[in-house]
């Protein structure tokens, strides 16, 4: 499925009336992937939208999509989709609904993709501040960007949009993600 042309598909699918809408049980250890090639990446959306993407995924991956800021489950997915859709766990899937059954529970959720409506000024920058974010998981903010950023401009950064610095990747929610990310476009020492 990796090997398709999505692009060309993509565009031959823009010639039906829309809306138009994907459901699907996808194969698990590829989800990333094909959710990156249905919504786009932060720095190129994909232009052609569906209405609805409707999808049978593991549950874990269920859980981290549709977590909110500061739990557990919320990751570099959690953000990267939750900047290009809205989210939602329709239904648990037991692994016992399936025969033979698998080794792993799953769910049903539904991806809505909207208009961005807090867009990166600097998409590019955005992905790189995510990536070196959420690198090290259990590591506090400040030290997973102390090596893009300068330890004293985080710190101020941090202070004026009014994120403690205590804060682990998880804890900032898609907005804060952005509005760090752009109040670094705003200085000549950014990225």
């Amino acid at each position: 499925i990796l090997e398709l042309d999505w692009q060309a598909h993509l565009q031959a699918w823009s010639k039906f009336q829309h809306p138009n809408k994907v459901v699907a049980n996808i194969p698990y250890n590829i989800t990333g992937p094909i959710l990156a090639q249905l919504l786009g990446k932060i720095s190129q959306p994909v232009s052609q939208k569906f209405t609805t993407i409707v999808l049978l995924v593991q549950k874990e991956i269920a859980q981290s999509l549709t977590a909110k800021a500061g739990s557990r489950n919320f990751g570099l997915l959690s953000v990267r989709v939750g900047y290009l859709a809205n989210c939602e766990l329709i239904c648990p899937v037991p692994a016992k609904a399936f025969y033979p059954p698998p080794k792993v529970d799953s769910a049903v959720i539904r991806l809505t993709p909207r208009k961005i409506e807090h867009p990166a000024c600097n998409p590019k920058q955005l992905e790189t501040l995510l990536k070196m974010g959420f690198s090290s998981k259990r590591k506090m903010l400040r030290n997973n960007l102390k090596a893009i950023i300068p330890s004293d401009r985080l710190s101020q950064l941090l202070e004026k949009l009014e994120i403690n610095s205590q804060a682990r990747a998880e804890d900032l929610s898609v907005r804060d993600w952005v509005n760090l990310s752009n109040n670094l476009s705003s200085t000549p020492s950014a990225l």
